[in-house]
């Protein structure tokens, strides 16, 4: 056949999030639409596609691939390359090429979407309340793949054979669920089913005897996207104490699911941002403070000011929210300090003890992804936990990775993270390394990523503890591998995080303030001054260290690091202070260990300096989870009281915050009756402002003007915006977290991007 020489061909590669996402249907469109001809497909690099006609329609198609990409798409690189005119005709989706590349990216499971909500309430749609809606704009991706390319045979969608309809819809390229991989309607898709203990099916429409259990005060068992929850209403004291007690979460708040936004905006006072995250695709927790009339028990966030609130985000949740029409609980199904359960078997045999129903369905859950948290801080979101929503989507960075790397994280709030090319990969929230369901959850989560993403890693990052079970993994598996191992210091890794985080290199002044990392001169490091970038680091400050009497107890109870703190303030005669009164039978066994330093390490933590002020104010001398006194603390400042405790910071190398000035301070407020709220607005001041002074001068020994805030104590929404506005004030810039967590859960990030920094030489830091 004679081709016009008019036209052209060009093959055409499309990187990024485009599977998953309707792209190859919006191709398909955008082609007609231009008047071209060719194909789109599938394989493990993402998209490619060749496309025949006039030059002029081919550039304007290309441009548009870019400008007009669906929603949920997210387009990193489009190449082109000319081929040899063939003279067809017609536009069509040809089946995926499995191939040998594994560098395409899956897209995050999304919201249901307003036009499968439509769908759904509409008794004229065969959809009409089918807990299964989905189409190319919403619905399960990350948590039902098993290989690539995103086809429906590798989810775990592929058991589900298509009906006619749904077969029409799959195939018509006008339609929105043309080449939809879950797309399925009740007569050929997963069931929803409810249970009891016994795993017998419980008659009756299963939604509206779920929601008649949850009115009778029951607890039950919710499978989602991303694995079980268990729910029980909002308003039900007596429900939402069982539920603690089942499930041996003593304190720790809740989350509750609100049926629409007006229902939400009653429970907490969310500003614009946060609205726009409540609301929109991936639907996070969003913390805001709590309404002083909202309709919640107070057993669902003890102790807290703040409600964590999402909205419906799966088809199941927005039927079982408009049956209740009321706000419930919905909390990761598990049993304390575990992952989050999602296989049928094991929920039906490790929640039987705790869930009084299970609200189910046969569509298998094969990656779990448990709920994100965020918050908004300056308008900005901040990550508390990323996961369902946002996992496996990418980090991109700044600089490439030399070559690939797996990065193990903490112990504590884990994630790891792959890294190759401009591309780090966190995964989503795992958990705490204490035990063997949460361990398992850590190993087969990074076999996953290892064979969805093609990344064999060339180097292992891990934290510096020989103790951490992450550490223990990455140093069996260089063994294993033949790898190169890197142990980087824990708040380096945080602030390496931050820095990343914004794009940028360093060098800077970072201040890491949380619980506890190993410090490589033996103590327990937490309150850090570093001057850092992503290559090195050095220790410019810290706060005061003392001892931690007891270890690992004095984390449970901060009477003990009161104990600790007042002794390095008074020496052996202690003030008259009732958290004395209270341990007076075991005060001075507690100061000796202090003093003696048997099983008493030496710490500069900021996260046991709160506890020492939250017992010595009488906010707690005991947690039930991490952070628990801090948090309360922090929800009895005074916002009214703007008095700072005056601090001493040395004129040392390192330099040393005093903590014992605070700590006195505190002491002596307290004998005199101040109220808690003031002597816990005066200490948050006046920590922060020591941090500010500290901080400028090591501006003045540096010239740096840059600050990095990261580590768990920065999820301290006062603190955090007392330290960054002080800085602010002197002229700094200023440097927190939006994509990553500043806790535990973004130290995976920090460690990938020191493991890629040690193949540069490094600059000698100033």
């Amino acid at each position: 056949m004679t081709v016009p020489s008019r036209r052209t061909r060009v093959r055409i590669r499309v990187e990024g999030i485009v599977q998953g996402v309707g792209f190859r249907p919006f191709v398909h469109e955008l082609a007609g639409r231009h008047g071209l001809a060719g194909f789109v497909g599938n394989d493990g690099d993402g998209v490619f596609a060749e496309a025949e006609g006039e030059a002029a329609s081919l550039d304007a198609f290309i441009a548009d691939l870019g400008l007009r990409a669906p929603p949920l798409a997210l387009i990193e690189r489009v190449t082109t390359c000319p081929a040899e005119p063939l003279g067809e005709l017609g536009f069509r989706i040809v089946p995926s090429v499995p191939g040998t590349g594994r560098s395409t990216l899956l897209s995050p499971d999304m919201a249901t979407c307003a036009e499968c909500l439509n769908d759904m309430t509409d008794p004229g749609n065969r959809r009409f309340c089918y807990p299964f809606t989905n189409c190319t704009h919403c619905g399960p991706r990350f948590t039902i793949t098993v290989d690539v390319p995103y086809d429906r045979h590798n989810t775990t969608m592929s058991s589900f054979v298509l009906c006619a309809d749904c077969e029409r819809e799959y195939q018509d390229p006008s339609d929105r669920r043309f080449h939809a991989q879950p797309v399925c309607c009740p007569r050929c898709g997963p069931t929803l089913r409810l249970l009891g203990t016994d795993g017998e099916a419980v008659p009756g429409d299963p939604v509206d005897a779920a929601a008649a259990l949850l009115r009778e005060g029951l607890i039950l068992a919710v499978k989602g996207l991303g694995g079980y929850h268990l729910a029980v209403l909002a308003g039900d004291e007596d429900a939402v104490r069982r539920l603690r007690a089942r499930k041996h979460r003593e304190a720790k708040p809740f989350a509750v699911m609100a049926p629409d936004l007006a229902a939400a905006r009653a429970l907490a006072d969310f500003d614009e941002a946060s609205i726009r995250l409540l609301t929109g695709s991936r639907r996070p927790i969003v913390l805001a403070p709590r309404r002083a009339e909202a309709l919640v028990a107070d057993a669902v966030a003890p102790g807290s000011g703040e409600l964590g609130v999402m909205l419906p985000y799966a088809p199941q949740h927005h039927l079982l929210a408009a049956r209740l029409g009321e706000p419930f609980v919905l909390t990761s199904g598990n049993l304390s300090d575990e992952p989050i359960i999602h296989r049928d078997d094991e929920a039906l045999k490790r929640l039987a003890d705790v869930a009084d129903a299970f609200l189910t369905h046969d569509r298998p859950v094969h990656v779990r992804a448990d709920d994100s948290v965020v918050r908004v801080f300056r308008g900005r979101e901040m990550p508390l936990r990323r996961s369902r929503g946002y996992a496996p989507a990418p980090l991109t960075v700044h600089r490439p990775f030399p070559r690939p790397v797996l990065a193990c994280g903490a112990e504590l709030k884990n994630t790891f993270c792959l890294g190759k090319d401009l591309r780090a990969f966190p995964s989503p929230h795992i958990g705490d390394l204490g035990g063997y369901e949460t361990l398992r959850a850590f190993t087969d989560g990074i076999a996953h990523f290892r064979h969805l993403f093609g990344i064999e890693p060339a180097v292992l990052a891990h934290d510096l503890h020989p103790d951490h079970l992450s550490t223990k993994y990455a140093l069996d598996l260089a063994e294993t591998e033949g790898l190169p191992a890197i142990g980087v210091q824990h708040h380096h890794a945080h602030l390496a995080s931050c820095l990343a985080d914004n794009g940028e290199d360093g060098p800077a002044i970072g201040v890491a303030f949380d619980g506890l990392g190993y410090g490589p001169d033996g103590t327990l490091w937490g309150g850090e001054l570093l001057v850092f970038d992503l290559a090195g680091y050095r220790r410019a400050g810290h706060l005061e260290t003392v001892p931690m009497p007891g270890g690992t107890a004095a984390i449970r109870q901060p009477w003990r690091m009161a104990a600790a703190h007042l002794h390095a303030a008074y020496g052996g005669r202690p003030p008259e202070l009732d958290v004395v009164r209270r341990h007076a039978d075991r005060w001075e066994a507690v100061t000796a260990l202090a003093r003696s330093g048997t099983n008493a390490p030496l710490t500069s933590s900021a996260g046991r300096l709160f506890d020492a002020i939250a017992a010595i104010t009488g906010v707690r001398d005991e947690t039930c989870y991490e952070g628990q006194a801090a948090i309360e603390l922090e929800r009895r400042v005074d916002p009214d009281e703007h008095g700072a405790y005056p601090v001493t910071v040395s004129d040392s190398d390192p330099l040393v915050v005093s903590c014992a000035d605070l700590v006195r301070r505190a002491a002596e407020d307290v004998q005199a009756g101040a109220r808690t709220g003031q002597v816990a607005a005066r200490f948050h001041r006046g920590l922060a402002a020591a941090v500010v002074g500290a901080i400028a001068v090591l501006r003045e020994r540096t010239g740096l003007t840059s600050v990095a805030l990261s580590g768990g104590v920065f999820q301290n929404i006062t603190l955090l915006g007392l330290v960054a506005s002080g800085l602010e004030r002197t002229g700094f810039r200023v440097l927190t977290h939006t994509r990553v967590p500043p806790n535990d859960g973004g130290l995976s990030f920090g460690q990938a991007m020191v493991a890629a920094a040690s193949d540069r030489d490094p600059s000698p830091l100033p």
